[in-house]
């Protein structure tokens, strides 16, 4: 055992030491910046701690550049965890999710957890750091950094550079798709746009109940539609085969009150896209219609209702003025406002075209863009060619399988005595298919389904005979003219 002596003596010469390091320190820092010294150091400590430690580590940050916006791989690995590894974590935290509407759960700051990929064993801690404060606070600071930090054996570098974060991203992206709130955006006027990266687009929560079961549409369109647009969904790889952008058009025709609305909205619940619907009187002209489409993302569908009704987009791309519009003398009077609106709608067809297949279109992917109109004879041949409008889909009046599905959806019946006649009448008459609906709709708690079916009956007679009165009408017309 060592006397009290021999630790005095230990103690003495670990003085010693140090005393001697200070000393050759202070000589050595006469000659050579301290600073190159420190980062010598430091850079051969490095080496020696890597030669002995195994592991590599990879960081990723919450907010990437200057801290404008929030990095998409932080979210996406956010995402992934939160699926995959966080049941295995011992403390979560509960968030409310901006993009799903409900409560999510992640790793809470300063845990680890574990996670495998093809035979290979990985950590993921979630770490939060504060740069040092001046004052003692309980609140966190406000500049203070997430990140989420990977660590692996060096050995698996390869796995994980080459296989492993790409895996990562894109199940994080699938899963924050699948649990997003889907969106119903509209494009603000150009007025209002502050920095238009911010406010181009304004959003609201889209929740509209349509979907293909409750669509009053012939089965076999229905069913081929819906074969379409599967083919679609799953076709990445395909359009990139054979060069194109992948994005498909559909134009809806057909009377009013054929459903068009209702059937992209059966479209986005079908395919669980956003829905961007774009006003084009409010955009002033194409460059600003390129900015619009380039702030859509990818999942979306891209609507112009009325197209014929939007913009004086018909006939020739360019209109000719006539002799007394060149000299100025247009006799028709000018409404209030009536320049300024001209000022502010400056969208050619030949913009519109190159929305929707030019260069910009291929920005992106996975769109759709649907044009509806109650008049297609109106719109230049150009605009709704195979290529640009690939699928014509024409919505027309309400047949007796288009009935049955509204009988179904609206009254929870499938065959009734009655619908023989209802069938026999439909044969006859045009009737659009938000009429039938209507006069389906229950009106009092005392309806039932066959007052209901009644009432279609002879709302059905009422338009035949008024029918066979137009009828008789233009016969006489033609009997007159021509004696």
């Amino acid at each position: 055992m060592a006397t009290l002596s021999d630790q005095w003596a230990s103690l003495g010469s670990l003085g010693s030491l140090m005393a001697s390091i200070m000393f050759l320190w202070a000589v050595v820092g006469r000659y050579v910046p301290l600073h190159h010294l420190e980062h010598s150091l430091t850079k051969h400590s490095r080496r020696l701690f890597a030669f002995v430690y195994p592991y590599v580590q990879v960081t990723i940050p919450e907010f990437s550049g200057e801290r404008m916006k929030r990095s998409e791989a932080y979210t996406s690995v956010e995402a992934y965890l939160s699926n995959s590894c966080s049941q295995n974590a011992s403390r979560l935290k509960a968030e409310f999710g901006k993009e799903s509407g409900s409560l999510t759960l992640s790793m809470d700051e300063h845990e680890e957890v574990t996670d495998e990929f093809e035979g290979a064993k990985l950590w993921w801690a979630s770490v939060s750091r504060s740069p040092p404060s001046q004052s003692i606070s309980w609140h966190p600071p406000p500049d203070s950094r997430r990140y989420y930090r990977l660590t692996f054996h060096r050995r698996h570098r390869e796995l994980v550079v080459g296989s492993y974060l790409a895996h990562v991203l894109r199940e994080g992206r699938e899963v924050g798709l699948r649990k997003r709130q889907r969106k119903l955006y509209t494009n603000n006027p150009s007025d209002n746009w502050y920095g238009y990266k911010r406010t181009v687009w304004s959003h609201i929560v889209f929740e509209h109940p349509s979907t293909f079961d409750t669509l009053a549409m012939d089965p076999g369109k229905k069913r081929e539609l819906m074969d379409d647009l599967i083919a679609f969904r799953n076709g990445k790889e395909y359009y990139a085969k054979i060069g194109k952008a992948w994005k498909r058009g559909y134009l809806l025709y057909g009377p009013p009150g054929t459903g068009k609305s209702t059937m992209i909205a059966a479209i986005a619940n079908f395919l669980d896209y956003d829905v961007y619907d774009l006003e084009l009187t409010s955009v002033k002209n194409n460059s600003e219609l390129r900015k619009l489409f380039i702030e859509t993302t990818s999942k979306s569908i891209i609507v112009i209702e009325d197209i014929d009704c939007s913009l004086d987009l018909t006939g020739k791309r360019m209109r000719t003025k006539t002799k007394k519009e060149d000299e100025g003398g247009d006799d028709k009077p000018k409404l209030p406002g009536e320049e300024e609106d001209k000022e502010k709608s400056k969208v050619t067809l030949s913009g519109l075209l190159n929305f929707i297949d030019g260069l910009w279109s291929a920005c992106g992917g996975e769109r759709l863009i649907i044009f509806t109109t109650n008049h297609v004879e109106k719109l230049d041949p150009a605009l709704i060619r195979r290529g640009r409008m690939d699928k014509h889909v024409e919505l027309s009046y309400c047949n007796f399988e288009a009935f049955m599905v509204l009988a179904n959806s609206y009254l929870g019946i499938d065959p009734h005595p009655l619908f023989d006649t209802i069938k026999g009448l439909m044969e006859e008459v045009k009737m659009t298919p938000a009429d039938v609906a209507e006069t389906l709709m229950h009106k009092s708690a005392k309806d039932d389904a066959v007052s209901r079916l009644e009432d279609l009956i002879q709302a059905l007679e009422m338009a035949r005979g008024a029918a066979a009165k137009v009828d008789e009408g233009s016969g006489v017309d033609e009997t007159v003219e021509s004696e």
